[in-house]
């Protein structure tokens, strides 16, 4: 291998010692290695520099920096290796040691790029929007895909690290004869872990739900935080989370309030004496309702929905742009039309009424007959 080498620097390598001198190559390899990496990260940090919100340089920097430290010394001490001076006994190991290093270190790569890309359409598609509707499927999507690829890469990169083995390529040559055995043992074994992985499919493509829609499931409203490849995260209103397998979104019925836009509908319902104004309610209501910044300015009805023995239903309806809005404007109509009704109609408030009849007859003094 040393006749690569140019005259001097071939008399010079036999002058020392096989050990210092295969120590040397190394060193160089990962000290130039390290040099690239460090010109290559320069360079982009001052592209990231002049850009103030999102940067594509910058993103590179935080996502790849790590695995290009490990990636291009290993690179290069693969093309030094023909220089040194080595015995056909370490050649083979040092060279498989290195490939699968090599191998590792690409697959990082490949993993840390997928998160550039995510980092890039998560710009692209904010989901701090009011009608964040495109931006939520494309965000489902694409955490869906994220999970997937980087299964696949792991998967990928272990057959092709067991597969460079002279062994394992002929233990894989005999097991090929029990696949179709062994298949339907691994898929009686795996249902469930299988129906997840299709059901994960299916909500990505389908998406009865998307990150960031609301939800109502077992009786708990909240927001779908994260969707793997086997369970969906629900972060409930007040900050618990409710973990729930994936399959459960396609087999079970649920509410989503954001299945087609944010825009929702609130309600709130007063039962009060049948002697309350109605027109009276009705007037403060829009007065309420129009200085609220909360009310997206579709619908304001107030409505007699029912009427029972002892009270009358009073429903009003009122809409807002997201269900946070709604639950805040439903609250603060509640309030003032009850703060409105105790001031000014204290004596409409649900009351029992009981009524004495013939009450002259039973107050007259009985006399001797």
């Amino acid at each position: 291998m040393e006749n690569r080498l140019p005259p001097d620097l071939l008399e010079f390598s036999q002058r020392v010692p096989s050990f210092a001198w295969n120590l040397i190559i190394g060193a160089i390899a990962i000290l130039v290695g390290l040099i690239i990496k460090f010109i290559v990260t320069r360079l982009f940090k001052l592209y990231a520099k002049k850009e103030t919100s999102y940067s594509f340089f910058r993103s590179i920097i935080v996502n790849l920096g790590r695995a290009i430290t490990y990636f291009i010394p290993l690179f290069l001490l693969n093309l030094f290796i023909p220089f040194m001076r080595l015995s056909k006994a370490y050649v083979g190991p040092i060279d498989k040691a290195v490939e699968i290093l090599l191998t590792i270190s690409f697959a990082s790569i490949l993993v840390r790029s997928i998160r550039i890309l995510e980092d890039y359409v998560c710009h692209a598609y904010d989901l701090n929007k009011i009608d964040n509707l495109k931006e939520r499927k494309i965000r489902t999507q694409l955490q869906f895909m994220r999970k997937l690829l980087v299964v696949i890469i792991v998967f990928v990169t272990i057959a092709i690290i067991l597969l460079s083995f002279e062994s394992m390529r002929k233990i894989g040559t005999g097991l090929l004869t029990g696949v179709g055995i062994g298949g339907i043992i691994v898929g009686f074994a795996a249902q469930n872990s299988l129906g997840n992985l299709l059901a994960g499919f299916q909500i990505a493509f389908t998406q009865p739900i998307r990150i960031d829609d609301v939800l109502v499931v077992e009786g708990e409203w909240g927001r779908v935080e994260e969707i793997t490849l086997t369970y969906v995260v629900l972060k409930i209103w007040d900050e618990r989370r409710l973990i729930l397998p994936i399959n459960y979104f396609i087999q079970k019925p649920f509410q989503n309030w954001t299945r087609t836009s944010a825009d929702i509908l609130g309600t709130v319902f007063l039962y009060m004496d049948h002697t309350i104004p109605v027109d009276e309610i009705r007037n403060e209501f829009e007065k309420l309702i129009i200085k609220s910044p909360l009310w997206d300015k579709r619908v304001k009805v107030v409505q007699v929905t029912d009427v029972k023995e002892h009270t009358i239903e009073i429903r009003v309806l009122m809409s807002a742009s997201t269900s946070s809005k709604a639950f805040d404007l439903r609250c603060y109509i509640r309030e003032n039309l009850i703060t409105y009704i105790q001031q000014n109609y204290p004596g409409s408030l649900p009351r029992t009424r009981n009524e004495v009849s013939n009450l002259e007859k039973y107050l007259q003094p009985k006399t001797d007959g």
